[in-house]
């Protein structure tokens, strides 16, 4: 019995297609480009793109609205994060800021490192998950 070459072998039916890999790809960096234009690392402004390519293309593009629907969830994770050390400042009177600042800035290195890794697996066709996130859209 002879295995047929792999050229022979016909591509799985679930493989994204480039355009759904281009929008998985826009999806996860639309947050960076979120933050840049709003000016805000940990604000509303870094899940607002995955939120409208997330809406616009949950129903159309199975890959997209899977990966739309983790970096939402992941930015959301974060900006929580940003809000919990925010306020561990403000509850210490600027005493918490000796911790939140280190931290802030260990965080916003790693999200911006996990954001690109995010958009090259997805642009890849692979179906990232992004680790330390809260699935709160399912």
């Amino acid at each position: 019995m002879s295995v047929p070459p792999e050229s022979a072998v016909p591509p799985p039916t679930d493989t994204p297609s480039a355009e759904e890999r281009q929008w998985a790809l826009f999806a996860h960096l639309s947050a960076v480009l979120g933050c840049i234009l709003t000016g805000h690392w940990f604000g509303w402004g870094c899940f607002l793109g995955p939120l409208i390519i997330w809406l616009i293309k949950k129903d159309t593009m199975p890959f997209v609205d899977d990966q739309a629907k983790e970096a939402l969830n992941f930015n959301i994770t974060f900006a929580i994060v940003g809000l919990a050390l925010f306020v561990l400042t403000l509850i210490t009177l600027g005493l918490g800021a000796l911790i939140a600042i280190p931290v802030g800035v260990i965080v916003g290195v790693a999200w911006l490192v996990l954001t690109i890794v995010a958009a090259i697996k997805a642009n890849e066709g692979v179906r990232y998950r992004y680790p330390f996130t809260l699935r709160l859209i399912k």
